[in-house]
């Protein structure tokens, strides 16, 4: 029944052309628009890049938002759980919304462990070349351990928590990310700097 009602609703369903689009919305920003995808281990520092980032760049007078991984799931996705399926449509969802953001000429972070390398390919795969930024923020799983921010790591050690990404649930490390930032040595605004030099000298901003 919901198959059928899914094919009755996409049959009636027509796109509607804008008036307005990308290009008029980033020249009127002065700026190009993206998705900078934050990937890595619970603990590496993703939201606290992306925000720090944020701060540098409204600063600049540049449009941004980021999506944060624990802020999405009290909203769009808090129907979804943390099964490999549920992971994967959690990433699908957020694509499309960063799909959106960038088509409305925003500069999109993202912060999300996002482990599966398949499903980060499928949100590049929904955007031009060029549009998307996989930034792996590397940390060892015994760094991010040791810093257990959220007190998640001692209760997956202790069972209390279920597929949890690095102890009971694999990560996989992105294979040729845009960049690559280490988080484990270096500060917040080391790291912030390295970022913007990549959006600079390829002329994003």
């Amino acid at each position: 029944m919901s198959g059928k009602s899914t094919k009755i609703r996409n049959e009636n369903t027509v796109w509607h052309e804008p008036t307005i689009y990308r290009n008029n919305r980033e020249s009127l920003n002065e700026h190009r628009s993206v998705i900078m995808w934050f990937t890595g281990l619970s603990g590496a520092g993703k939201s606290t890049l992306a925000h720090a980032l944020e701060d540098y760049l409204h600063n600049k007078g540049i449009r941004t938002f980021v999506l944060d991984g624990d802020n999405i799931r009290h909203g769009l996705c808090k129907d979804l759980g943390f099964s490999d399926a549920d992971r994967t449509e959690n990433i699908r969802r957020i694509g499309e919304v960063s799909k959106i953001l960038i088509d409305a000429g925003v500069l999109t972070m993202t912060a999300f462990i996002s482990p599966f390398r398949k499903d980060r390919r499928l949100v590049r795969e929904l955007v031009a070349d060029g549009d998307f930024i996989e930034i792996y923020c590397k940390a060892s799983l015994e760094t991010c351990e040791n810093r257990d921010v959220k007190g998640l790591y001692k209760k997956a050690r202790a069972g209390q928590i279920q597929e949890f990404t690095g102890i009971s649930s694999p990560y996989e490390e992105p294979e040729r990310p845009e960049l690559i930032i280490d988080t484990a040595n270096n500060t917040v605004e080391t790291c912030v700097d390295q970022v913007v030099r990549y959006l600079e000298t390829n002329k994003y901003i």
